[in-house]
């Protein structure tokens, strides 16, 4: 009977001590965290859209109004700079990334400066690749 109550007594510590370090030291699940091409997604159900979130949006959506801008005009997308956006370069690629996306020639030449240091890479659709800030 002892040795059983023992068992007992360690399995339920052993439950509290998983369901401690889950909770209170692995942090929640409703937050937000970056995906690997740097933009900010909801892991879980967050209660609010945090502030930087917030401005990550805005400038994708100000990054994909001056693509669509460029589209409509009849631009022809390669690998180049499309202008800038508040603090970040927006710059075409393409998917696969191949050695002129890399050419310096091809990026902003603010972002070429520093005078502005971060970037948004696009593909020749308008999508998403990269968010360096």
């Amino acid at each position: 009977m002892k040795k059983s109550y023992l068992i007992l007594i360690s399995i339920v510590v052993l439950i509290i001590l998983v369901l401690f370090i889950r909770f209170f030291i692995g942090g929640s699940e409703d937050s937000w965290i970056k995906d690997k091409r740097g933009v900010w997604i909801k892991h879980g159900v967050p209660s609010d859209i945090p502030y930087y979130v917030l401005i990550q949006q805005k400038i994708v959506d100000e990054a994909i109004k001056l693509y669509e801008d460029k589209k409509s005009r009849g631009t022809e997308f390669n690998s180049q700079c499309l202008g800038i956006v508040d603090n970040y370069a927006i710059d075409i690629v393409h998917i696969p990334r191949i050695a002129e996306d890399d050419l310096v020639e091809n990026q902003c030449e603010d972002y070429r400066s520093g005078q502005v240091s971060n970037f948004i890479e696009l593909d020749k659709d308008g999508d998403v690749v990269k968010i360096k800030d």
